[in-house]
């Protein structure tokens, strides 16, 4: 008896980027707005962490209404209409409660009839995992057009008398759409957990989001560059092929250390380094798209441009993948 045989989706060669979209909190925190609140000076924070202010959203911004304004925008540049996208991914950490899930409410409120909406929590490094597992989704034929929005509110999860930690993080979401390609502009994710670490970033007293920032700042300096050049080297790529690096917005300082250890392994001196930090914050799993878009809007980067971002944080978490810019 012959047996039967399960049917497959045509599947397309490769993958790529169609569309970037961003936006940020309403409310912009300068340094000494917070030297208000708590003992500190914009001089330490600029030294410490390199933020000069940071946004955050006003009582209408949350988590999902981030995530459908950067997400509408990001379908809108790749020249799709709601309906042509058949997948979203939302990835966060921050939401309120653990149901209902970010991605169907944002699908809801964009238009689209997704096949699939789900939610990723990888925290700062969610992006990437979730921009991973959409190229996947389209190369195996599970979807076609799959939206993929970094979305996070952290206001609420601030301890805002920690000067250590408040400093830091911000409110924002950046959204982008994964498409089919005849020739791959995605490569392979690298992914991975350092879960033995999982201690150095946790939710202290269950609600204040708690780094311990020496321990997290060495394991990003030493270990997070031998994982970019990885997704470098996954891509078929050298390092002096990189256009643009994009590394999760930290803490400029770890942006600047994995730059220079990168350069020192062959990557060009001129490659551009995202340091949207600056004027950010630390918007976690919205950081990389956020500033993709930033930089695509100010001409730093451009369409065929070669990026590797880079992504790292709670669990311990960490992803790197090389995309084309579209």
């Amino acid at each position: 008896m012959t047996k039967p045989r399960i049917a497959q989706n045509a599947t397309p060669a490769g993958t790529r980027l169609l569309g970037f979209g961003s936006t940020q909190g309403n409310r912009i925190v300068t340094n000494d707005d917070l030297a208000k609140l708590v003992d500190t000076n914009d001089e330490w924070i600029r030294q410490r962490v390199g933020i000069i202010h940071r946004r955050l959203g006003d009582e209408s911004q949350t988590v999902v209404s981030m995530a459908v304004e950067a997400g509408a925008k990001a379908v809108a540049d790749a020249g799709l209409t709601p309906g042509d996208i058949d997948q979203v991914i939302v990835a966060t950490c921050t939401m309120p409660g653990g149901i209902p899930n970010a991605a169907a409410q944002v699908s809801d409120q964009i238009g689209i009839k997704a096949q699939s909406a789900f939610d990723v929590n990888a925290a700062c490094a969610g992006f990437v995992y979730a921009l991973s597992v959409a190229s996947d989704a389209v190369r195996a034929g599970s979807a076609r057009n799959v939206l993929v929005i970094g979305s996070e509110r952290f206001q609420e999860w601030l301890d805002w008398e920690d000067r250590g930690n408040c400093i830091i993080f911000a409110d924002g979401a950046g959204a982008a759409v994964v498409g089919p390609a005849e020739e791959p502009e995605i490569g392979p994710g690298v992914l991975g957990s350092a879960g033995d670490l999982v201690d150095t970033i946790y939710l202290r007293e269950g609600k204040y989001i708690y780094q311990e920032g020496q321990s997290v700042f060495r394991w990003a300096t030493t270990q997070i560059a031998p994982v970019a050049a990885r997704a470098v080297e996954a891509a078929g790529l050298k390092l002096s092929d990189v256009d643009v690096l994009v590394p999760h917005q930290a803490n400029l300082r770890i942006v600047e250390a994995i730059a220079r250890k990168l350069q020192s392994q062959g990557a060009r001196d001129d490659l551009v380094v995202a340091r949207d930090i600056v004027y950010s914050g630390n918007t976690s799993s919205a950081s990389i798209p956020l500033a993709i878009d930033h930089m695509r809007g100010a001409g730093e980067i451009s369409s065929g441009d070669v990026m590797l971002l880079v992504g790292f944080g709670a669990g311990l978490s960490y992803s790197a993948q090389v995309a084309v810019c579209p």
